[in-house]
């Protein structure tokens, strides 16, 4: 595309926290696509490595690290900083998302984030309880939060890749497998219609489904975490417990597994890291594969949204968790990791674009259980696509990037929704802003389970009356 969309007008000023691989893909998409007053354009990062890029711009660079001490401080002149009604883009980490939304809805500003991010030490902090460092705690505090103050400004929660993106597509999934099931009803438009439709089709269950394929021009160094998007991110949650939304469906709970006893009860956690937790899972390009069971919001949000109650029963739940393969660099680095004990390499690095050879990020939705088995709805975009159309990031970056950008345009264009999360949203409006950077999107149907071709060497405690229960689908 040569003449981009301009979605509308950011009257006010834009305070960026956090200006790594993310904030360094999204700002260009914030310049082509929103008019804003440039002298009121600020972004704050401990880290000033990538400087440059914001002084060609003419933007003002804060070097400096937002912390629960300083940040109404901060924050309260630059998102008040003169006329119009700011907006606040957090894609920082060790930063309360919680903390920040707040004070930008008290201050009357905009909000957006990409995930329920607590300030710094959570997610190590040995004195707290497996299940207080989970993403169901994270995200019930930002739940009680819109219990405290209902309405009001616009704060999207979680509205990346994943969590936000994998939202839309869930509904967008159900459209086509409705449609392709014959079922002639038409489109939900409330939560409680939606969680109907997918109790109707039979789904069981969702797996976010991604494999990425990009490769690193050069070899993994020792003693080198590599990831193709944020390094200190995918620690975090991956030394979180393995968490996922846990349908009505369900025979079997794992040994290790424990519930919560407040907020919502859509998911359990397992007592062990999510990188280190295998599922078995499938994607258009490799089909069969193992991925990780890292814990993220939307297992929890998207097995929320649809359950169906009667009264105070839970009638229906999917159940719901990501299944990760991340690129070849990160699985050998986990690998790393964990061959020492879990103790963290010292050095991260982020494959930027032009380190990259080939590949895709294949990211979506794969819904199982319906009359048609199951279906994978999603994006496969390529370096090489990213590239033609977007500065500065690679494949990962860019369908994170652009989900913060669709969010932003929704936000602009809903201002007074109160703290809403991806499921909440327009999903429609959301993927028409957001579709032109994510590469092919298509459906695919499959006729695999996982109990499809296991090899059978050893005895396997198993459920062949349901393929689909999670009893099959862990790897033990």
């Amino acid at each position: 595309m040569n003449n981009w969309p301009v979605h509308g007008t950011i009257t006010g000023p834009i305070v960026m926290i956090g200006f790594g691989s993310i904030g360094k893909g999204t700002l260009p998409l914030i310049e082509r696509h929103f008019h804003f007053d440039r002298s009121r354009v600020v972004v704050i990062d401990p880290d000033d490595r990538d400087r440059a890029l914001l002084d060609e711009r003419g933007i003002r660079y804060l070097k400096a690290a937002v912390t629960q001490e300083n940040y109404r401080e901060l924050l309260t002149p630059l998102l008040t900083n003169g006329d119009g009604q700011g907006f606040c883009v957090n894609l920082s980490v060790d930063t309360s998302s919680v903390a920040l939304m707040e004070l930008a809805r008290e201050l009357g500003a905009l909000y957006i984030d990409t995930v329920v991010e607590p300030w710094t030490g959570f997610y190590f902090d040995t004195s707290l309880a497996a299940d207080e460092r989970t993403n169901y705690a994270l995200r019930e505090t930002m739940l009680a939060a819109r219990r405290r103050s209902p309405g009001g400004t616009t704060a999207v929660s979680t509205c990346g890749a994943n969590p936000g993106m994998v939202s839309w597509f869930v509904k967008q999934a159900l459209v086509n497998v409705a449609r392709d099931l014959g079922h002639d009803t038409p489109e939900p438009k409330t939560r409680e219609e939606w969680a109907r439709l997918s109790h109707r089709l039979g789904v069981k269950g969702v797996h976010i489904a991604e494999r990425d394929t990009q490769v690193a021009k050069s070899a993994k160094p020792r003693d080198v975490f590599v990831n193709t998007w944020s390094v200190e991110g995918f620690l975090s949650e991956g030394m979180q417990p393995a968490e996922l939304g846990w349908g009505t469906h369900e025979q079997w709970m794992p040994a290790n597994a424990g519930t919560h006893k407040a907020g919502c009860g859509a998911a359990i956690y397992i007592n062990q890291p999510g990188a280190n937790t295998r599922v078995r899972s499938w994607c258009p390009t490799p089909g069969p594969q193992y991925g990780f069971l890292v814990t993220h919001n939307e297992s929890i949000s998207i097995a929320d949204y649809y359950t169906v109650r009667d009264g105070e029963k839970v009638v229906y739940r999917p159940t719901c968790h990501y299944a990760y393969h991340p690129a070849d660099d990160a699985v050998l680095s986990l690998h790393e990791l964990f061959g020492r004990a879990g103790v963290m390499q010292e050095k991260h690095h982020i494959l930027g674009e032009d380190e990259i050879a080939s590949g895709i990020d294949e990211l979506g939705v794969l819904l199982y259980g319906h009359g048609k088995n199951a279906y994978w709805y999603g994006s496969q975009l390529s370096v090489e696509e990213t590239r033609r159309i977007a500065l500065y990031q690679n494949a990962t970056g860019l369908q994170v990037s652009s989900a913060v950008l669709a969010g932003m345009v929704w936000a602009l264009e809903n201002p007074n929704e109160g703290i809403v999360e991806a499921d909440e949203m327009d999903y429609k409006r959301c993927l028409e802003v957001q579709t032109p950077y994510l590469g092919p999107v298509k459906g695919y149907y499959t006729d695999w389970t996982p109990l499809t071709n296991r090899p059978g060497f050893f005895p396997e405690d198993i459920d062949e009356s349901d393929p689909w229960q999670f009893r099959n689908i862990l790897v033990r």
